[in-house]
């Protein structure tokens, strides 16, 4: 399984005066799924990027410290075969989309074929894939004219189908409706169980609360806050640095504020309904 340890990580895009990273030291473990969340502009998806190789290998730029992926330095590894480690689902589906195919099912294979998959397991996984994301209606279509939407649960669909051990997704619910974004919370919740190591990247902060192990609070290019899902995401400090916290938090302080606690500070719905109850 895929393991990333950062040490004492700075990183500058070139042409440009200010670090998008400062000293970051941290340890993404197997099979954890990792929430990062913070202002804009604060480093998540420039992480991103460093984690899945785009740097150094693809953005070049000045970076400095330690990166290893399962004990190798990053610039080390060559990118094809990072990709078969790492997926990345990138945050504008019309940057992920290849452009040179003429059916989703095409699209979804490329990585498959890229890999040199043989014809009949490629069928397989791409049928089963679209199935799982609900585009099976939509094989046939040409996916430059598909709507945001539909690009997105493609992009998706093309990174699953290549079952990397580790998933970096930043923000894949942007393009899609409530119903669209608890399809594919499922389908990311449904990829932790199976024990994929996920790095996820997101501003629907309830839906973080709900899935993620560990939370990293990014700020300026530097870690402000990171440990388990609920000691971050009950912490109001972390609004100070961009971060949003979830609404049944948000009610938990604001009863506490109003001599009314509750034995803790829920993050979820479904933790806060109980609690109140036992107040009562």
């Amino acid at each position: 399984m895929a393991k990333i340890e950062l040490n004492d990580v700075s990183y500058k895009y070139p042409y440009t005066k200010n670090q998008a990273l400062r000293k970051i030291s941290y340890n993404f473990e197997s099979g954890k799924f990792y929430g990062i969340i913070g202002e804009n502009g604060g480093g998540k998806t420039t992480l991103c990027n460093l984690i899945r190789g785009l740097v150094p290998h693809f953005y070049k730029g000045k970076l400095k410290g330690d990166v290893l992926v399962d004990g190798t330095d990053i610039r080390d590894w060559n990118l094809d075969e990072l990709s078969a480690q790492i997926g990345y689902v990138f945050q504008n589906p019309f940057t992920q989309i290849s452009g040179i195919k003429e059916t989703v099912f095409e699209e979804v294979a490329l990585g498959l074929e890229n890999l040199g998959v043989p014809k009949e397991e490629i069928i397989e996984k791409v049928t089963n894939v679209c199935k799982l994301l609900k585009i099976d209606d939509l094989i046939e279509n040409n996916p430059n004219e598909l709507s945001g939407g539909q690009r997105q649960r493609v992009a998706f669909a093309s990174i699953i189908s290549m079952e990397t051990e580790m998933l970096i997704i930043d923000e894949p619910t942007s393009q899609l409706d409530p119903e669209g974004t608890r399809d594919v919370f499922g389908i990311i919740k449904t990829l932790k169980e199976s024990n994929k190591t996920i790095i996820l990247v997101e501003h629907k902060i309830d839906m973080i609360a709900e899935y993620c192990d560990e939370i990293l609070v990014m700020s300026k290019g530097s870690i402000a806050f990171s440990g388990p899902t609920h000691e971050i995401l009950s912490n109001p400090e972390i609004m100070e640095y961009g971060a949003m916290m979830p609404q049944s938090a948000i009610f938990g302080h604001a009863m506490a504020d109003a001599g009314k606690p509750l034995a803790r500070i829920p993050i979820t719905l479904s933790e806060a309904v109980p609690l109140v109850k036992d107040r009562r």
